[in-house]
């Protein structure tokens, strides 16, 4: 079973739709958690912040960290993304960036911590997602235990 790793600020609406998806969830809030790798194939649920502030990051720090590491992006499969409407143009920017700078595709979008319809479609999501991986032979859909520590040199600083 693929593995998300997600990123929630302090009001969790993130976190609470990772963790109903009935699968591993994995809070890039937690610094052990950052600075480990996938044994396996992942996928990043990130929530967006950017509302036109050009001063503002849109991707959260703690998912930079995440991704500065080569194996840890070569094994995404793909990425989630949470969003508010009211942020306009940047609705989704976090999800899209990292998708567009990855080459990774976009798997699913949702309001803040989504509806039971939007978890619903995301767990099928990922349901073929298991299938195809498992069909296809691309690496083992599997949690990540026994992660391995990234060296100092390979991550930004926490």
């Amino acid at each position: 079973m693929i593995p998300v790793y997600y990123y929630s600020s302090a009001s969790g609406t993130v976190r609470l739709f990772a963790e109903r998806l009935g699968r591993p969830a994995y809070p890039l809030s937690e610094r052990g958690v950052r600075r480990s790798v996938p044994d396996g194939p992942w996928v990043l649920v990130t929530p967006s912040y950017k509302t036109g502030n050009p001063q503002n990051d849109t991707i959260p720090e703690p998912v930079r960290r995440f991704l500065s590491d080569p194996q840890t992006r070569r094994l995404m499969v793909g990425v989630m993304g949470s969003g508010n409407r009211n942020f306009g143009e940047h609705y989704q920017a976090a999800c899209r960036q990292i998708a567009a700078a990855s080459g990774r595709p976009v798997l699913f979008e949702f309001e803040l911590q989504g509806t039971q319809w939007d978890v619903a479609e995301a767990q099928q999501i990922l349901a073929d997602l298991d299938t195809a991986i498992e069909a296809h032979g691309v690496g083992q859909a599997r949690e990540p235990q026994g992660t391995r520590q990234v060296r100092p040199s390979e991550r930004m600083s926490d």
